[in-house]
């Protein structure tokens, strides 16, 4: 059996209090600071110390610096929804785990986005504790980088495309922000399904990636309105599918996207929210809470396409109806271990560099996942 040495020094992220914007969060209240192993003695006879070896920089670690997520932990708090790495420690009542085992950490069951006692534990830290419940076994095939961009990027896909989108073999999906770990994931369940794959993004470079990995067909969008008014992209669009419009839209991005999206689908078609990442700022800052910017939607041309517009929260769709996880979880994970299904993790930073990294993150350097080692 594999021991871990509990008297290793470590160290967390702390997020102090509320940014007026993620960005402002990052720059003046977040903090890295020692870090000492968990005292066994202080836990649950069903908790787990895990020695963090690699957690996802995600977009929802960056909304909820600045209280623009749905989801508010109280800070002072350790960011980190998911994260990978070894147990070190297990209480006297943990039935099928380990010392020494690989795991993943559930999102829904600890660390900031949980409800429960574990929300202080999250992943930007040496260490980690978390109940037996919310820990997975690691697939021996996917690394620790893999491990932490597995759950919440594929749950996400399965819900908007599965759940709500009800996507079939032979329909054509167009998918917007495909090189951001959500968008890929969603490229990656949409092939696997037998659809048609049209993938959006503003970097040529990035989409030939996500062409690698698995899209048909990549729209580049940047300058392709020629004025700076939003993105253009029906004509080609139309121009792929013979005239007749895409069957679903997967739109992570909003704004003009959104516009030009409805511009772009056959009668009858589906369309997925999924985010707003072009506008952020829907939500005020430092928890302010509210819409004042709340995005707008043409009800004319969703009338005169007949389209179903689906709102897709995977997290609040859940806590609504818990009946929904199982089946998606297990159907991802037999996925995994048939290697139909394989998370791209791009690049991996210290977390001595996690500002860095929030930075990348934000601004869509690369393509699927980025992650912190706080081992170095």
């Amino acid at each position: 059996m594999q021991t871990i040495d509990l008297g290793a020094p470590g160290q967390r992220v702390v997020i102090s209090q509320y940014g007026e914007t993620p960005m402002d969060a990052v720059a003046n209240h977040l903090r890295l600071e020692p870090q000492a192993a968990p005292d066994p003695s202080t836990l649950a006879s069903t908790d787990v110390i895990v020695a963090v070896k690699s957690a996802a920089v995600g977009w929802v670690d960056l909304l909820m610096s600045s209280g623009q997520y749905q989801h508010m932990p109280r800070p002072p708090y350790t960011p980190g929804l998911e994260y990978s790495g070894v147990v070190a420690w297990i209480g006297a009542d943990v039935q099928r785990l380990s010392v020494g085992d690989r795991v993943l950490a559930d999102g829904f069951l600890t660390g900031p986005r949980s409800g429960g006692a574990h929300r202080s534990y999250g992943g930007f830290a040496s260490w980690a504790v978390a109940p037996q419940e919310a820990l997975l076994p690691l697939a021996a095939r996917l690394s620790f980088d893999q491990g932490c961009n597995l759950l919440g990027n594929y749950e996400t896909a399965y819900h908007c495309l599965i759940t709500r989108g009800r996507l079939q073999a032979g329909e054509t999906i167009l998918i917007h922000g495909a090189s951001g770990s959500t968008g890929l994931a969603a490229v990656h369940l949409a092939r696997l399904l037998g659809a048609t794959v049209i993938a959006t993004g503003r970097s040529p470079e990035k989409l030939a990636i996500v062409q690698e990995q698995g899209a048909h067909y990549v729209i580049p969008l940047e300058g392709t309105d020629g004025a700076g008014g939003g993105a253009r992209f029906r004509e080609r669009v139309k121009a792929l599918t013979g005239g007749r419009g895409v069957d679903v839209v997967y739109d992570g991005v909003g704004g003009a996207t959104s516009l030009e999206s409805m511009r772009c689908v056959r009668f009858g078609a589906r369309f997925l929210i999924v985010g707003w990442a072009s506008t952020p700022f829907v939500a005020k800052g430092r928890g302010g809470r509210g819409a004042p910017n709340a995005n707008a939607l043409p009800t004319n041309l969703m009338m005169m396409k007949g389209l179903d517009v689906l709102g897709c929260p995977t997290v609040i769709g859940t806590v609504k109806d818990p009946s929904l996880r199982p089946p998606r979880l297990s159907q991802i994970l037999a996925w995994v271990a048939s290697g139909e299904l394989t998370p791209h993790a791009t690049r991996a930073y210290p977390l001595t560099d996690v500002a860095e990294a929030l930075r990348a993150k934000w601004e869509s350097r690369f393509v699927g996942g980025c992650v912190v080692h706080p081992g170095g």
